[in-house]
């Protein structure tokens, strides 16, 4: 049973499957701090110096400078300002996904195509389905043709 597992986890596109979870990790750690530290402070500030993450709505009644203030009083809240963090750093990286596949698919090779050799078939004139060459009647009108 250990031999299978190991030729299973051994096998390229699992490995490469751990790579590309690795890697995305990284990547979302990036972007988590591009949104954080790099995007919404400029929002904010344009915004009256708001700070997205702070937003919240409290449920419970008493008052809070700060969410960090309030999650220590354990007040109930509703944390939109670290939803519209996600929601755009979600946006970011679905962009840049989308970035790269579409760059991996202009760079993969197409495949050459087919050598024209003659024509095998040819058009009916009065119902322009396709026939062969030597055909001497449409099968699909019962026109005949001419050679």
């Amino acid at each position: 049973m250990f031999k299978e597992f190991k030729e299973f986890a051994m096998k390229g596109n699992v490995m490469d499957l751990a790579v590309g979870f690795i890697m995305g990790l990284a990547f979302g750690k990036i972007v988590s701090s591009l949104i954080n530290d790099v995007i919404m402070p400029p929002i904010g500030r344009l915004l009256g110096k708001v700070d997205f993450s702070n937003l919240f709505i409290n449920f419970s009644g008493g008052t809070y400078a700060s969410l960090a203030e309030a999650k220590k009083a354990g007040a109930a809240t509703l944390n939109y300002g670290i939803f519209i963090n996600t929601v755009i750093e979600f946006l970011i990286i679905a962009l840049a996904l989308f970035i790269v596949v579409k760059q991996m698919n202009r760079l993969r090779s197409k495949p050459a195509p087919a050598p024209a050799g003659p024509p095998t078939t040819k058009e009916c004139p009065f119902c322009f389905s396709v026939v062969p060459l030597k055909a001497v009647r449409c099968p699909a009108c019962t026109s005949e043709l001419k050679g």
